[in-house]
């Protein structure tokens, strides 16, 4: 009964699991003497990590970058210089977008490189070959704990995905309460100058004895 309800069970999980960002590769092009950086939006408590590097057919002789990872609200959580890779992991702790950026070092000022990014976020961060040399599980377990994970992660991910709606909606409704305010305040205004300019044509009539 274990080995059938266990596969039914991740084909659904992994499923729902596709809707969500877990990781990417990503190859950037960093020209001389600019700055290249892509972001994602993480929420609060996702694991993130991510490996990177020069590509280059002679790494020794190959340029030096510098890497920085930069949180929504500017703190540093990651930065390296004069490297040719590097590995970066850490626990969002701030909900917004997160930049990863690379640039050249002040010495290699006239040749561009290419850079490899590999990055992951939520299940896809975790380690699970380590984990399971470590704990010396057994395969069933270790597949139970990554959909424990799996479906921790979903959660996660829903409760912002809500949170968010929620700030959305009130946005929504102060601003199309706003709209009926001056929406009324037009009629208003509209109101009162009709009534002055039926005013002033009257007493203009009488004034001229036409009415």
């Amino acid at each position: 009964m274990m080995e059938l309800r266990i596969p039914a069970l991740f084909l659904l999980v992994s499923s729902m699991g596709l809707l969500l960002p877990l990781g990417e590769a990503i190859w950037l092009s960093i020209p001389p003497s600019r700055t290249k950086c892509v972001s994602e939006e993480i929420h609060n408590d996702a694991i993130i990590s991510g490996d990177y590097s020069l590509i280059a057919d002679d790494l020794a002789h190959a340029p030096t970058i510098t890497a920085k990872v930069a949180s929504p609200y500017g703190n540093t959580v990651y930065s390296a210089e004069n490297v040719t890779h590097g590995h970066f992991a850490f626990t969002a702790t701030e909900v917004g977008n997160y930049l990863v950026c690379f640039w050249l070092d002040g010495h290699h000022p006239d040749a561009g490189v290419s850079v490899n990014l590999d990055w992951k976020i939520g299940i896809a961060a975790k380690d699970w070959d380590s984990m399971a040399k470590k704990e010396t599980i057994e395969d069933v377990e270790l597949e139970l704990k990554k959909l424990e994970a799996m479906t921790d992660s979903i959660y996660d991910t829903m409760f912002h995905i809500r949170s968010r709606e929620a700030e959305m909606r009130n946005i929504s409704e102060d601003i199309n309460a706003r709209v009926a305010w001056l929406s009324i305040m037009s009629l208003g205004i509209c109101i009162v100058v009709s009534a002055l300019q039926l005013w002033y044509l009257k007493s203009y009539f009488v004034r001229k004895r036409l009415i």
